[in-house]
This record gives structure tokens, C-alpha cells and sequence, in this order.
């Protein structure tokens, strides 16, 4: 009686034991918050995780807070909607569980597209429009301190604005001033 007693608790024992396995892999793994700038890279057979030049090995499969779930073993990703697909040699997710291809290959098989040279590249990307402004170290303060000033001055104005007086105040140089700060935050965009 003892025997058989022991016998259920050990099988019922495993059976939990099991039940929790599988249910943790039919979750995807170990659910994490990454930094909004990490990647999941696909690297050499396995993913690892990347954050700027720093690389870390993962240990074990795991699941982003969209509900992509990444296996760094094979790099199979299942996606939230149920698509699964495989990553490619430096092909990547990021943090917000989007994949980038690294190559037009690896676009191509993730579509199903066999048909696409390995040796094909991507085209340099080039942005139409106006070039971009050099930004120095301290431009952002100097835009805060014009645009503090700005702010300062429209307080001024309503200040002038609600007196109650016979004859209203000018707002003449208060207006000057505005304009100014407006031509020197336009010249710094």
C-alpha cells in the first residue's frame, strides 16, 4: 500500500513537473523588457543579443512584449500573428519585434523567393530633400534657452494685455522682441 502510494506521488510529481516544461516552451521562453535600442542578431548559428557594440550570448529562447518569441538556437521567430520564419546571418530583431534582413536574400527567403543572387546588395540609400544641419554639442541648449526666452516674453505680453488701464499698454517692444527670437530659432532649424 505504502508502495503504490509513493508509486502516484512520484508519478503525479512528474507529470507536474512535465506539464510546467512544456508549458514554458509552448510560451516561447523567458519573457523580457529589452532596451529600446537592443537587437537580437543572428550570428554564427545562434542569436545574440547586440546593444551598440556590445554583445551578449543568450541562454535561453525568449519572448518580447509584442509576443515575438526568438529561439537563439536555430533563429526560428515566431511573430505575434503566428508567421514563422527563420533569420539569416546578421539578420536581426529589434526591440520592438520588427526583423531587418541584412541582405536582399534573406528578404527574399523569409518571402519565400528563392529566386533572388546571392551576391545581390541593397541599393545605398539616399535621402531626397534638404541636406540635414550640422547639430554642434550645445545647439539643443541654446535652442531651450531662445525658446525659454520666448515663452518668457508671451508671459510678458499677456501680463500687458490684462491690465485694466484707460489707455492699454504697447506691446510694440514686446513684439520686436518676439519677432527677433523668431528669426534666431528659424536660423538655428
Amino acid at each position: 500500500m505504502r508502495f503504490s502510494s509513493y508509486l502516484a506521488a512520484t508519478l503525479l510529481g512528474a507529470a507536474l513537473s512535465l506539464t510546467t516544461l512544456s508549458s514554458r516552451a509552448q510560451s516561447g521562453g523567458t519573457p523580457i523588457r529589452p532596451n529600446r535600442n537592443a537587437q537580437f542578431v543572428f550570428r554564427n548559428g545562434e542569436v545574440v543579443q547586440r546593444l551598440g557594440t556590445q554583445i551578449t550570448p543568450l541562454a535561453q529562447n525568449i519572448r518580447l512584449p509584442n509576443g515575438t518569441k526568438i529561439n537563439v538556437k536555430s533563429g526560428i521567430v515566431e511573430f505575434p500573428g503566428g508567421k514563422i520564419t527563420s533569420l539569416h546571418e546578421n539578420d536581426y530583431i529589434n526591440a520592438e519585434g520588427g526583423i531587418v534582413f541584412s541582405t536582399p536574400q534573406s528578404a527574399a527567403a523569409a518571402r519565400g523567393d528563392n529566386s533572388v543572387d546571392a551576391n545581390a546588395k541593397y541599393d545605398k540609400y539616399v535621402q531626397v530633400g534638404t541636406a540635414p544641419t550640422t547639430i554642434t554639442a550645445d545647439a539643443p541648449n541654446e535652442r531651450e534657452q531662445l525658446l525659454m526666452q520666448k515663452i518668457e516674453l508671451l508671459n510678458r505680453k499677456v501680463t500687458l494685455l490684462q491690465q485694466t488701464h484707460p489707455n492699454p499698454p504697447s506691446t510694440d517692444a514686446v513684439d520686436r522682441q518676439l519677432q527677433d527670437l523668431d528669426a534666431k530659432i528659424k536660423a538655428m532649424k
